[in-house]
């Protein structure tokens, strides 16, 4: 395949109609499809907002209509020949999207500052911004992700289209990206009540990470399988789907737990009664083996995506060695934030609960 480029005028101008296109038919199917009606977590003042969650909907009516242009005679390496200007498109949006958001949010009640200007476009001084009945912040998620699979799903053509058949490799990162994706829309409701969604302000850290980050840098491992042709050894084949579906149930299970725990604290765990710290700090299931196990369970999930590749470069690995450097500091940022929201309790769960995010090492 050929190495990235900067695109001619005609293709960034492709480029620009499909990204904007894509966005644009993503919020009318989150706007007008159907979905279940939920309630986010409690608010400062209490007041509880309502959500309609239907982006699995919206995830596989966009993948029907690829598999239907697919089977129509337009081919999905279309996407990948067009991936350095999606990119710049994406970092448009981003820049811009970040810059309408402080101006629509900083003279509305309860905006929150950041010192000065530019940490109030950084961070965000709105926490829930709204576009005509569409949750901003959640519905990000959407193209984020569905557009992670699909710049894999159009790697995966481009190989076939190039090699005449799909690699091992390549169909291993397939399979996993899409169960990963498909298993967040599956349990979109769990969303609610991550940090992001309950504290964090939408600006451009969390517009720039949905948009440009998320799919771009994800799928760098998508890029660099497109030439591996090679089989993979035997107990590749066997280790590394294992490691998926164990990082996956960690990091899935654990924060499943969580969520349950939040929306019901009697809801049973592994069948039996949640037991708790003071009534406010889970110690059933994974909760109460390790303290960050969800963020152990994601970096193998990602170790899966990149083993695949090999060891040939280390651009497809900076993204698990980046992740596994903001998990370990959120980590510690997570447990300082607890220790002064629970105090003694936190002393206790800590003494129940040994590691964070290791056995014995973290």
């Amino acid at each position: 395949m050929q190495p990235l480029a900067w695109p001619s005028l005609q293709n960034l101008l492709e480029g620009a109609a499909l990204w904007f296109g894509y966005l644009a038919f993503l919020f009318v199917a989150t706007k007008l499809l159907p979905g279940k009606r939920v309630e986010g977590a409690p608010l400062a003042d209490g007041a509880r907002l309502s959500y309609r969650l239907n982006g699995l909907t919206a995830f596989l009516l966009s993948c029907a209509l690829l598999c239907a242009a697919q089977l129509a005679g337009y081919s999905l390496s279309f996407v990948t020949r067009h991936f350095v200007s999606l990119w710049i498109w994406a970092n448009v949006f981003a820049f811009g999207a970040s810059a309408a958001l402080y101006l629509a949010g900083r003279n509305k009640p309860g905006a929150k500052r950041h010192g000065g200007f530019l940490g109030d476009y950084y961070y965000g001084v709105e926490l829930n911004p709204r576009l005509w009945g569409v949750d901003i912040k959640m519905f990000s998620y959407v193209p984020s992700l569905a557009g992670l699979w699909i710049l894999n799903a159009s790697f995966g053509f481009t190989q076939l289209e190039l090699h005449g058949a799909i690699s091992q490799p390549m169909l291993l990162y397939l399979l996993f990206t899409c169960i990963y994706v498909f298993n967040y829309f599956q349990f979109e409701t769990g969303m609610l009540y991550t940090w992001d969604v309950m504290s964090e302000s939408f600006g451009w850290m969390l517009v720039w990470g949905d948009y440009a980050f998320v799919p771009f840098c994800y799928s760098v491992a998508g890029w660099y399988l497109v030439d591996r042709t090679e089989p993979l050894p035997t107990w590749a084949l066997v280790l590394l789907p294992v490691l998926f579906v164990f990082g996956l149930w960690l990091f899935r299970g654990a924060n499943s737990q969580k969520d349950r725990f939040k929306r019901d604290p009697q809801a049973p765990i592994w069948g039996k009664p949640p037991e708790t710290i003071g009534g406010r700090i889970l110690v059933s299931g994974f909760w109460g083996i390790g303290r960050k196990l969800n963020y152990t369970g994601e970096i193998c999930v990602y170790l899966s995506f990149t083993l695949p590749v090999g060891f040939d470069s280390v651009v497809p690995w900076l993204l698990p060695l980046w992740l596994i450097s903001l998990l370990v500091h959120r980590a510690w940022r997570d447990e300082k934030r607890c220790r002064e929201k629970y105090g003694d309790l936190w002393d206790q769960y800590c003494r129940r609960a040994r590691f964070r995010m290791l056995p014995f090492v973290y």
